[in-house]
């Protein structure tokens, strides 16, 4: 498969709800099928086919997180030389000429991205237009509703 970029704080998110699922979620699971188990007939057993079925979700969601780690490639944007140019992982500031608004974004992953957290994701049209660009500069970013014009106020790298 092919390398996904992915920011330090993304994959360090992703580290931490594998470790919780692993040492936490996994080990509760198992507890709860063992006791309920211990009710008797599994054929009509709510419990334990409710228990079952948590731990389905649970062992897909761990797969998932592995897949994600094993093909992601980390960047780090604090590591990277200050150029002043929008890039994966920076944190762009924009003004948008047509409703005075004054906007903050972070360029980050598909997985990562949460627009009511100003995560927006590196193939959004947003980002694709701000890509390369640097502060001063103007960009048209094609929406649905029409061209919106943005002017860069700042690109800083945390």
């Amino acid at each position: 498969m092919s390398q996904v970029p992915m920011t330090l704080r993304g994959a360090e998110k992703l580290r931490k709800e594998l470790e919780e699922l692993k040492t936490v979620k996994r080990p509760r699971i198992i507890a709860s099928i063992a006791e309920a188990r211990e009710h008797g007939d599994l054929k009509e057993n709510a419990e334990y086919h409710a228990a079952r079925e948590e731990q389905g979700f649970c062992e897909g969601r761990i797969q998932e997180i592995e897949a994600k780690l094993s093909n992601a490639q980390i960047i780090d944007v604090t590591k990277m030389p200050a150029t002043g140019r929008v890039i994966f992982g920076s944190t762009v500031t924009v003004y948008n000429t047509a409703t005075d608004e004054e906007s903050t974004y972070r360029i980050v992953g598909d997985d990562e991205a949460d627009f009511k957290q100003n995560l927006i994701s590196v193939n959004s049209p947003m980002a694709r237009g701000l890509i390369a660009k640097q502060a001063d500069d103007v960009a048209i970013i094609k929406t649905p509703g029409g061209d919106v014009e943005y002017e860069i106020l700042r690109v800083e790298y945390l």
